[in-house]
């Protein structure tokens, strides 16, 4: 999932290493530029904004990407 930190902070700002694995928690449904509360496997949690600009990109992450998309369109 595309995310954007919150002004003033970053991956330095949680400590982030890269080797996290992340949980992404964005209520009941999707939507454009959502705030999207993260948690880490080391146990932090912090909240960012959802960088899916638009329907169509909703669409394609819920969908597993773009071939998943149009293949299930297809069928």
């Amino acid at each position: 999932m595309p995310l954007q930190f919150n002004e003033g902070e970053s991956a330095e700002t949680f400590e982030l290493t890269g080797h996290e694995q992340f949980t992404f928690d964005w209520g009941e449904k999707l939507s454009i530029n959502q705030e999207v509360k993260v948690s880490t496997s080391t146990g932090k949690t912090f909240t960012c904004f959802s960088r899916l600009d638009t329907e169509p990109e909703i669409a394609y992450y819920v969908n597993g990407g773009i071939l998943h998309y149009v293949i299930r369109k297809l069928l």
